[in-house]
């Protein structure tokens, strides 16, 4: 009983009842967790260790290193794709669980009010990631950054600090927003087809 539980959930996530969704669990696998695994990795890897600030002085690079970054790009990023795939885990866990068929998610109208709730909070999580992202990281990487130390070392009050690869991580940056846009939108066109679908099976009574 309990394989064929965890057979309907992993059927109900990759196969989800709407084309656009299944696009989007494509979309959202394959493309947006490739580019952050690879790709982020190699622009973000070694950021800490080329963070230099003026004196170059370990204690001071890792002092304004965590003042620039409060939390690595990565682990946010990370955090943002599991947050959001939480709303449409819950859901195929509790389709599975009542043995729900895909095509019976937009028939019956309890199971489909369930799912639009679930598209609901993914597009709401990724605006809020959005947000967050917008004040932590801004929209773009400047090549010099100014560290306040004082509170470190009296001597040092405010220094510079040189920023490695800038202009890539201005580029990823702009990507990771693209790619929580696109999501968004991906989300509202599901709800617009679940809805027309479910008007042609009202129709079709």
């Amino acid at each position: 009983m309990s394989l064929n539980y965890i057979k309907n959930f992993y059927e109900g996530c990759l196969r989800p009842p709407t084309v656009i969704g299944q696009f989007h669990t494509l979309f959202f696998g394959s493309v947006r967790m490739f580019f952050l695994g690879v790709l982020g990795f190699a622009v973000y890897g070694n950021e800490a260790l080329h963070f230099s600030c003026d004196p170059d002085r370990r204690e001071l690079n890792l002092f304004c290193y965590n003042q620039f970054r409060p939390i690595t790009p990565q682990v946010f990023w990370a955090l943002q794709l599991v947050t959001v795939l939480v709303p449409g885990a819950w859901f195929h866990l509790y389709a599975a669980c009542k043995n729900i068929d895909q095509e019976e998610i937009l028939e019956r109208p309890v199971y489909t009010v369930f799912y639009i709730i679930s598209v609901l909070l993914r597009i709401i999580l990724e605006i809020i990631a959005f947000w967050l992202q917008s004040h932590i990281f801004g929209f773009q990487v400047h090549p010099v950054y100014v560290c306040d130390a004082s509170s470190l070392e009296k001597a040092f009050n405010v220094t510079k600090c040189m920023v490695p690869e800038h202009f890539e991580k201005t580029i990823f940056l702009s990507a990771m927003y693209t790619f929580t846009v696109i999501t968004i939108l991906l989300c509202v066109a599901e709800i617009f087809e679940i809805l027309s679908r479910r008007l042609g099976y009202l129709n079709n009574q």
